[in-house]
């Protein structure tokens, strides 16, 4: 057999090997997140140490800091995998097809209200934690103030669908639109209703969708 006939099952054995790699990694990385946000959750975010989660995942404290420079940059990880909601895809994903896809303003806002309550059981606990720690900490206090903005970023361009599609109410405005979406998209809402209130998810979500409606269109 020549070395050309070999080429084929080597290039295989590679890929194999590859697809094996980013297997473990992914188990690696969901496992250390899990232990993060159990610790978390249980001693908060100046009690958790890197080498506490570390132990708990099983990994050396220097593949954390390799992989995620330390605490602030593991809960920017925990939010990420926690916007993604359920499912193969992403609830931000999901929200623009329903954008791109649906005529009815208010169906597109009940999609919206139907999203946010799938999301928030999983971010508001790590956006609320963050925000507790931010009094003490100076890299939590960037971070949440850096979510924040990447929440009125995603606001803005919902914000920008109903106002270039027309439906905004006569005298409000993009800006405005965007601190009302903002607003009922925050932790603190979702903390204030459901955690505090023990509304159920369905009354939350139609609440959000409701307010957003009465508010703007």
């Amino acid at each position: 057999m020549s070395v050309k006939d070999r080429v084929p099952h080597v290039k295989s054995r590679r890929s194999y090997d590859a697809t094996k790699r980013q297997e473990r990694s992914r188990h690696t990385h969901e496992t250390l997140l899990d232990a993060a946000l159990e610790r978390f959750n249980e001693h908060g975010y100046a009690a958790t140490t890197i080498e506490s989660i570390a132990g708990a995942a099983d990994v050396s404290e220097a593949t954390i800091y390799k992989t995620y420079g330390g605490k602030p940059g593991i809960v920017r990880a925990l939010c990420v995998r926690a916007l993604g909601g359920r499912g193969p895809v992403p609830a931000e994903r999901r929200s623009d097809a329903l954008k791109a896809t649906e005529a009815d303003p208010r169906k597109v806002i009940e999609g919206w209200g139907r999203l946010t309550a799938e999301v928030a059981p999983r971010v508001a606990p790590i956006l609320l934690l963050l925000s507790d720690a931010a009094a003490g900490d100076a890299a939590a206090a960037g971070l949440h103030a850096e979510l924040d903005r990447d929440r009125l970023v995603r606001m803005t361009e919902n914000a920008r669908y109903l106002a270039d599609g027309g439906h905004l109410r006569t005298g409000i405005g993009l800006a405005h639109a965007s601190d009302v979406l903002w607003t009922y998209s925050s932790p603190e809402v979702f903390d204030l209703l459901v955690r505090q209130r023990g509304w159920s998810l369905r009354r939350y979500s139609r609440f959000i969708a409701g307010s957003i409606v009465a508010a703007l269109l």
